[in-house]
């Protein structure tokens, strides 16, 4: 491919990049209309039959805009064997390099509830997605891990991003232990989700309007499950959690560099 064509190819991507923050903002209006008998109380969003209609909702509107930035050039994806995700009890966890993640790992993991930042409550186009799914804001309490646990007690699968936030500039993973500490107490299994992504972009405190030169690929590798009951055998919680949460850090360190 020559400079010209190599230019050309850039912005318009670039183009169709900008184009789906357009069109997230417009999903996100979407929503808050079509979410509005929840939000409003008409239908209560503590019940778990609203819950799950909401996130139906949630899954099939954020497939079609994943679906419109890959069909117009904006990246690609595959995510193989998503069947194995939203199983009953069932905690996922994954790492966090893009501004996308939550998005596609809730589109293609069925009827998952999500723990997110609680700074996403005032987010104009999110908030009343989240209020709706019945998900978790992270307002760093204890709290938080009991709602998870009674989350998973009651059938449901978790999502989490151990790291809290997007992996920063330096490409290091740091999970916190808060992910395993949840899944020790309540999960039936762990499923870990190792996402990768190269070139990297849509990273914390990028521009948006910051787009690398090669297309956007997206990768999301399912692993093996993890039974958290070969985890707990024989220790107290707080070893059993660090055990943990260092095996899953060496593991992703170890799928991300392949």
């Amino acid at each position: 491919m020559n400079r010209v064509s190599t230019y050309l190819w850039h912005k318009w991507r670039w183009l169709a990049i900008a184009s789906g923050y357009v069109v997230f903002g417009l999903f996100g209006i979407i929503l808050k209309i079509v979410l509005l008998p929840f939000t409003s109380r008409l239908l209560n969003p503590s019940l778990p039959a609203n819950q799950k209609r909401a996130r139906s909702i949630i899954q099939f509107l954020w497939r079609q805009f994943l679906r419109y930035i890959r069909l117009i050039g904006g990246f690609n994806y595959r995510f193989p064997n998503q069947d194995r995700l939203g199983r009953p009890g069932q905690v996922i966890i994954a790492n966090h390099p893009s501004l996308l993640d939550v998005v596609f790992m809730l589109a293609h993991a069925r009827q998952s509830n999500c723990i997110v930042k609680q700074s996403l409550l005032d987010n104009p186009f999110l908030n009343s997605a989240i209020r709706a799914c019945g998900f978790i804001p992270n307002d760093g309490s204890p709290d938080v891990i009991d709602r998870a646990v009674a989350a998973l007690h009651s059938g449901q699968s978790v999502l989490i991003f151990p790291e809290g936030t997007r992996t920063g500039e330096d490409d290091v993973i740091r999970f916190h232990r808060g992910a395993c500490a949840i899944a020790l107490r309540g999960a039936a299994v762990i499923t870990p989700v190792i996402i990768r992504m190269r070139p990297r972009c849509f990273k914390r405190n990028q521009p948006w309007y910051h787009i690398p030169h090669e297309k956007v690929n997206y990768e999301f590798i399912i692993g093996d499950d993890i039974d958290p009951a070969h985890w707990k055998s024989g220790k107290h919680m707080p070893a059993a959690t660090r055990q943990l949460n260092a095996h899953l850090q060496t593991y992703f360190e170890r799928e991300l560099q392949k």
